[in-house]
């Protein structure tokens, strides 16, 4: 459920001007996720979520992720791992990523934001993630420090 609604929020302030909490909820409400301010407040700091200065509308950080600083990405990254990934695979310099329904974006765009490295770059569906490693080496670098973040 909360990966479903963070992906709503998501939606919601990437379409649309949105410059409270209130308005966010009101949003979500008509899309059938019922919040609290306070878990509201809590899934705006989990997504990274920015005010534009131009206009005070929410924007998600995920569009220059370069906004992104990396201590708050690779946390994000600890997180997201925890929560979202069921399993890891690496096919020589390809990395295929389980998780649940509908929380493959969410771990994906932890994995871009954090800018690892060794990958070159990510492509989301539902529940799969396919990661694209520099080499094959570097595929399983990458998933020895996803199963031990997955295991912090």
């Amino acid at each position: 459920m909360k990966a479903r609604r963070q992906a709503a929020i998501q939606d919601v302030v990437e379409h649309e001007a949105v410059r409270s909490q209130e308005q966010l909820r009101q949003r979500l409400a008509a899309r059938g996720f019922s919040v609290t301010q306070a878990t509201l407040s809590l899934d705006i700091k989990e997504l990274g979520l920015l005010k534009r200065s131009a206009d005070g509308a929410y924007q998600p950080a995920g569009g220059d992720v370069q906004q992104v600083s990396p201590a708050t990405a690779a946390t994000a990254l600890g997180k997201a791992v925890a929560e979202y990934m069921v399993n890891a695979e690496p096919v020589q310099q390809l990395i295929v990523l389980r998780t649940g329904a509908g929380q493959a974006q969410m771990l994906g765009l932890a994995i871009d934001r954090a800018r690892l490295p060794e990958v070159v770059g990510t492509i989301a569906g539902d529940d799969t993630i396919l990661v694209i490693a520099r080499d094959a080496r570097n595929a399983l670098a990458i998933v020895k420090k996803l199963q031990t973040l997955a295991n912090e």
